[in-house]
């Protein structure tokens, strides 16, 4: 916790300090009328942290915006975002992403370009609260090996991800938008590399290389299959609707934003039975309370697997049509339900909600520069729509002759209630915005249920709202 504190704190700073050579101009007065950016601006901040299973992170993310005349403020006519971030054991994003309703007259464009090497990706099992999650089992730091600590990394396997995404949208009439977009998602998936991530550590910290963990076990107990161990290349093109009353993308005080789209996910010679598609639909609605100050804002959503069958490591990509956000993953974490250990619920298909009050505090310009402090209190509700369906009795069988000295209760619920019993979260996030679009995002969160995590230290630190 402390050293996620250290980030937050010290990339605050650093992000004033940068303007610091002007003098403050609190806005005065709720009815001010707004000023207008012209031309280009630049926001950059550092990406320092530290982890001791990922060692230390060091990178820089910029957001440059162009504003021309003015007379599209707060929208922009270009942004273009860059972020590089790696750490000493082998963790980080390299992205470009590119942003413009102008550079194609009467469409919006948008290109996204990233590497995400995960040295630790985190699994769970499948089908949420079906699949039990043993804290004592991966917390050195609460539990001893005689108290049934086994490792930090049993939860966990290797995922590289390279991600190409192209996505166009036109307009239909008013509101109404028609968007059509290719990509490319190539996962590369393996076991913990244990002997890389002990690599300069002291004994006290060492992990063990002897314990398999909960991936290598689906993999021997063929839940999960040898086409799919892996990962694989799987290029998409998706399709579909949206419309959009929202007075302002970055944070909507009032409008209705919704969208339903397919997606066909190709698969190639011993995968080709993952040939998949899938729906997704999506509504957003932000109802102002008082001016530009206090509004609510809540979304609902599902993805669904219509036809076909999809690979465990891409039920774990939640499909969008604008990829604000580096990855996101459904459901559990950062991106989807905060507080909640990331890729908790890992099924075919899921609902979601996140509900917000989103309130702001302080409006104030540094040198040329508007900002505004806010705060948004949040719930997050994520269920199953769509299960991986068990074959219990060859589980039980496979255990029984592989891995005798496992207890199956220690590892699955079989019970249709758990099955589809909601996970909840809440917590309270912060935000400093800069000309309304570079939004930098603290939230910090908590599960309600042990079973969905028992750390009241889940901080997320990102770029921009989370929808």
């Amino acid at each position: 916790m402390k050293n996620h504190l250290k980030s937050i704190i010290l990339s605050f700073l650093l992000m004033f300090v940068y303007f610091s050579y002007a003098q403050i101009d609190t806005l005065r007065g709720m009815d001010e009328k707004k000023k207008i950016k012209t031309g280009w601006t630049f926001g950059a901040l550092p990406s320092i942290a530290y982890d001791a299973d990922l060692g230390f992170q060091f990178g820089a993310l910029a957001n440059v915006y162009y504003y021309g005349d003015g007379s599209t403020y707060p929208e922009y006519l270009h942004s273009f975002y860059v972020e590089a971030a790696y750490t000493t054991k082998n963790y980080g994003l390299f992205r470009f992403f590119y942003d413009s309703k102008y550079l194609i007259p009467k469409h919006r464009l948008t290109v996204d370009v990233s590497f995400l090497p995960d040295a630790m990706c985190d699994f769970f099992g499948y089908n949420g609260y079906q699949s039990v999650y043993n804290d004592i089992w991966r917390n050195s730091k609460k539990y001893t090996v005689d108290e049934g600590y086994k490792s930090r990394a049993f939860y966990k396997y290797k995922r590289n991800l390279f991600r190409f995404a192209a996505d166009i949208q036109g307009t239909i009439h008013h509101r109404w938008k028609w968007n059509v977009g290719i990509g490319l998602l190539y996962y590369n998936i393996d076991v913990v590399d244990i002997a890389m991530l002990n690599k300069g550590k002291k004994p006290e910290n060492v992990l063990p290389d002897t314990i398999k963990g909960l991936y290598e076990k689906y993999v021997d107990w063929s839940i999960i299959k040898k086409d799919e161990k892996n990962g694989g290349l799987h290029p998409y093109i998706r399709g579909g609707v949206t419309y959009d009353s929202r007075n302002k993308e970055a944070n909507p005080s009032k409008g209705i934003y919704a969208d339903a789209f397919l997606t066909y996910t190709a698969a190639f010679q011993d995968q080709k039975e993952y040939n998949n598609l899938k729906l997704n639909l999506n509504f957003r609605h932000y109802i102002p309370i008082y001016k530009d100050y206090i509004a609510f804002a809540y979304r609902v959503g599902t993805q669904l697997l219509l036809v076909g069958e999809s690979p465990f490591y891409i039920n774990n990509y939640m499909n969008t049509l604008y990829i604000q956000r580096v990855l996101y993953e459904g459901l559990g974490g950062g991106n989807s339900l905060r507080g909640v250990l990331r890729n908790r619920i890992l099924t075919n298909g899921f609902a979601y909600s996140n509900i917000e009050l989103r309130l702001k505090v302080w409006k104030f310009d540094i040198g040329k520069q508007h900002f505004y402090l806010g705060f948004n209190p949040f719930v997050d509700i994520g269920i199953i729509t769509q299960t991986y369906q068990w074959n219990e009795k060859q589980i039980k069988e496979i255990m029984a002759l592989n891995n005798p000295e496992d207890n199956i209760a220690d590892y699955f619920k079989f019970k249709t209630s758990d099955l589809y019993r909601p996970h909840i979260s809440a917590g309270m996030g912060m935000k400093i915005a800069m000309n309304e679009n570079f939004i930098l995002s603290v939230d910090w969160a908590f599960p309600f249920d042990k079973q969905d995590g028992a750390s009241f230290t889940n901080f997320y630190v990102k770029i921009g709202y989370l929808f």
